[in-house]
């Protein structure tokens, strides 16, 4: 990688905020509306990250696409009501981002999360004056595989993969940079564990450790 301002593309939950309790609680409201068991919290851990359609289907034992949009229609219900609030900016995301925004990289929200969420929640903590571009899923779910929607962003937006960097928690963020060319640094403060993301570039224990993480990549 030649460019000295490379493009960053972070995931969110798990990466720049903590929504777990948002995320689980209104999942467990799904499951009950559904008549399903609610599982303990370190089932639902496993849900942050992978699209909300992935999540279901496994916690729900199904491949049924109509009750897969039912669960995620109850999700919503209550996830956009007081669910996307339950969150919290990790301790020191607010200054790295502004840190890495004067090297002049680019950078953008990369997450599964839907779109109309993810703007709410990085405009209420003020994090989207860092971001040049807010990418997240659509509704529908057409943008739900990571690996597309970085490659809708990249044509989106005009530049090529190979200058990109992938930041997040999961091995999602991983095979998504991985799968259109790019490199990834892993982030140890969210969901995932430095066993699933052994496979990344770089891995930043700490967002203040973000910055040197990234610059080792751009140096290679």
């Amino acid at each position: 990688m030649t460019h000295a301002a490379p493009v960053l593309l972070f995931d969110l939950d798990g990466t720049l905020t903590d929504n777990f309790l948002g995320i689980a609680r209104s999942i467990a409201h799904a499951l009950e509306r559904l008549g399903a068991e609610v599982p303990g919290h370190a089932v639902l851990r496993r849900c942050m990250g992978p699209p909300l359609r992935e999540s279901f289907a496994w916690l729900l034992d199904t491949t049924d696409p109509a009750l897969i949009e039912q669960a995620i229609a109850h999700y919503r219900e209550r996830y956009a009501d007081v669910g996307w609030r339950e969150n919290a900016v990790y301790d020191g995301v607010d200054d790295t981002l502004a840190a890495l925004a004067a090297t002049h990289a680019r950078m953008y929200l990369c997450t599964a999360k839907p779109a109309p969420y993810a703007r709410r929640i990085v405009q209420l903590f003020g994090l989207s004056l860092h971001l040049s571009g807010i990418y997240g899923a659509d509704l529908a779910g057409r943008l739900d595989d990571k690996v597309k929607l970085l490659a809708h962003i990249a044509a989106t937006e005009g530049f090529d993969p190979g200058d990109a960097i992938m930041i997040g928690d999961r091995e999602h963020d991983l095979r998504a940079a991985r799968m259109n060319g790019a490199r990834c640094v892993g982030v140890l403060w969210g969901f995932g564990s430095r066993e699933e993301l052994a496979g990344a570039d770089a891995i930043a224990e700490t967002p203040a450790g973000l910055p040197a993480a990234i610059a080792g990549i751009v140096r290679k």
